[in-house]
């Protein structure tokens, strides 16, 4: 197993004290780890055809990062060594090796983000889960607003100046990627068809438009990741989350 140390921090959803169950969601970040025979040793072959696909070195060591962080934090929770663990990605649409890795016969259910110089994990048990990060200095026009966001939403980021009103985008953009990325569907559910709480309040799916989600059934919550960047967590539960973040430094 690949040694690490881990900076933790856990929040829960403001819903967490008001009853017993809850959905334990464990978010694991890194830095792109260098492609040295400890981590390249963890690829399966598939897995290594992706990595040398990839033309850009930073793009190689997103993929390798991601897959060492799955494969550990797997390891961790089922027991064995990361070399051992094997995924299966295969897309339910095309059929090739590039879907959401899945472990075999187990119940653990993973989801693989990364932006800018940041890639994180989510894990849970038995409970479909989205992760979204994304790079927090961009900008976000009037063309990309109308084009993601809600009316009520709209609505809210209305009379920010750029810079809040970028950062107000970004944090509902990874809500809504977040909760599609749960359903396994992406893309497919538009945009607008879902509207969340306000940006400056906790994170909340308010209404959807779209079969695939039931605010009843949909859990979130917005993650603290690292500096320049924001992030959220989604599951597909009615059970309160309580989200622990772990920061690595191999």
């Amino acid at each position: 197993m690949v040694p690490f140390t881990a900076f933790r921090g856990r929040q829960t959803t403001p819903d967490a004290g008001k009853i017993g169950r809850v959905t334990e969601i464990v978010v694991r970040w890194s830095e792109p780890l260098l492609a040295d025979e400890r981590h390249l040793k963890l690829l399966d072959e598939p897995e290594r055809g992706r990595y040398d696909a990839y033309r850009l070195e930073i793009d190689r060591r997103r993929f390798l990062t991601g897959r060492v962080l799955a494969k550990t934090l797997v390891a961790e929770r089922l027991g064995g060594t990361a070399e051992s663990v094997r995924f299966d990605a295969t897309c339910a649409d095309c059929g090739k090796p590039h879907g959401r890795p899945r472990v075999p016969g187990a119940n653990l259910v993973l989801s693989i983000s990364h932006s800018g110089n940041l890639i994180g994990v989510a894990a849970t048990d038995g409970v479909p889960v989205g992760l979204d990060v994304e790079t927090a200095n961009r900008k976000a026009d009037a063309s990309l607003v109308d084009y993601a966001l809600s009316p009520p939403e709209r609505e809210a980021v209305a009379g920010l100046s750029d810079d809040e009103r970028a950062a107000a985008f970004f944090v509902y953009w990874t809500r809504k990627e977040a909760v599609m990325k749960a359903t396994g569907k992406g893309l497919k559910i538009p945009l607008q068809s879902i509207t969340f709480s306000r940006f400056d309040a906790p994170a909340e799916l308010v209404a959807s438009t779209d079969a695939a989600l039931d605010p009843a059934r949909t859990r979130l919550a917005d993650l603290k990741a690292t500096e320049g960047h924001r992030a959220a967590v989604a599951a597909l539960t009615a059970e309160p989350l309580v989200v622990t973040e772990e920061h690595w430094l191999p």
